[in-house]
């Protein structure tokens, strides 16, 4: 069983509010992304606001911890809708002075000419899609920006917001230490208090798993990602932004709190086409293309296409999988309150004594925790921790 609605109400909700257009699609991109000749921004600001209005109906009282708008690209949406959505939001549910709100953005001058605007309007966060500091490897990514665009739109972000992450991704083919090293360096010399350094993956569905399928694109392989994975660990610790999570750095205090929601496995609403959430042991879905999300809303109230309750083993599941992403991995007393299963209940027999003795779980925490060389090998380590009978 879930917590109780009245400790429910006491901890914070995350919102998530997904805005799917962007200028082009990039090669490598998964998300629910679109791109469309023309938006009518009017009638998005009608059907957000909607959408927000019945998820706020389902979960009355809570105190909002974070707004995330998240793409796709946001940055393109008008700052008066994002501003609509923040008071809206704020209205229904109670908004402290520490309200973290973020906008992923472009680093295209376009864009960064509206960062003041945001800012204005309530977001007092930035999450910059800068991919790569390396002219050639921007152009490979698809992405429309070049580096002196890019630094220059950091400029603006870091002038603009309180607080200002930006994305890199490494792990490109034919990227090697000494290019790594040298590009992590200067990025870590920008002043940003958070970085999120992500490792090229091929997605199904992309135009990069195509040309995979082809032969005619290739990734590092695993030993080299994981070499390059440790190189990025150990410069970003020596420059004070330790990971506190697989892909997440940050220095002390300056974490995202809205992913750690995710990540510790607390409640967030999520609005917009193909948004996901999680409320009240139960998981939502939104429809994935916007004309047929935005239809939605407009006959029937909100967006959603999926409403299902999770069982106490999925939940688990669930918290197990995000959690051990993290740094200091697993609370067992906060992972039971969340789930409604003790920890120990989930894990596999004497895996996490086995696992501990080949040094990649940490034997001396009570919390559940994987070593610098269980993060190399995450995915492995959660098959083997969990458990398949059955949870009640």
């Amino acid at each position: 069983m879930s917590p109780p609605a009245s400790e429910q109400a006491q901890e914070p909700l995350a919102l998530y509010v997904h805005w799917p257009f962007c200028v082009s699609k990039c090669p490598y991109c998964d998300f629910n992304s679109h791109v469309r000749a023309e938006v009518d921004m009017a009638g998005w600001r009608k059907a957000l606001l909607a959408d927000l209005a019945h998820e706020a109906a389902l979960l009355p009282g809570r105190r909002l911890g974070s707004i995330f708008f998240g793409g796709g690209t946001p940055s393109l949406m008008p700052p008066s809708i994002a501003e609509a959505l923040i008071d809206a939001a704020a209205g229904h549910w109670q908004a402290g002075p520490e309200l973290e709100i973020t906008l992923e953005a472009n680093p295209s001058s376009v864009e960064a000419s509206n960062f003041r605007a945001f800012a204005a309007a309530g977001v007092n966060r930035a999450s910059l899609g800068l991919q790569a500091l390396d002219d050639e490897a921007l152009r490979f990514l698809g992405r429309a920006h070049d580096v002196a665009e890019g630094l220059k739109a950091l400029d603006v972000a870091q002038s603009a917001f309180d607080r200002v992450s930006f994305d890199l991704i490494y792990a490109r083919p034919g990227q090697t230490q000494a290019e790594w090293r040298a590009e992590l360096n200067r990025a870590l010399g920008f002043g940003s208090s958070h970085l999120s350094l992500y490792q090229l993956t091929i997605e199904p569905g992309t135009r990069f798993a195509t040309l995979a399928s082809r032969g005619e694109l290739t990734i590092p392989c695993d030993d080299d990602a994981a070499d390059l994975l440790t190189l990025t660990q150990e410069l970003t610790a020596a420059a004070g932004l330790p990971a506190y999570e697989v892909s997440n750095h940050a220095r002390p205090g300056e974490e995202s709190r809205h992913n750690l929601t995710y990540w510790r496995y607390g409640d967030y609403a999520g609005i917009g086409p193909g948004a996901h959430g999680r409320r009240r042991g139960s998981a939502t879905v939104r429809h994935r293309k916007p004309e047929n999300w935005i239809n939605a809303v407009a006959s029937q109230g909100h967006g959603l296409v999926e409403e299902s309750p999770l069982t106490p083993a999925d939940r688990a599941r669930e918290a197990l999988l995000m959690g051990l992403r993290l740094a200091d991995g697993i609370d067992p007393l906060l992972f039971e309150h969340r789930t409604g299963v003790a920890l120990d209940r989930l894990i596999a027999g004497d895996a996490r004594a086995r696992l501990a003795a080949h040094g990649l779980i940490d034997g001396g925490q009570a919390r559940l925790k994987a070593t610098p060389a269980g993060m190399l090998v995450l995915n492995a380590l959660i098959a083997e921790l969990v458990s398949d009978r059955e949870i009640t």
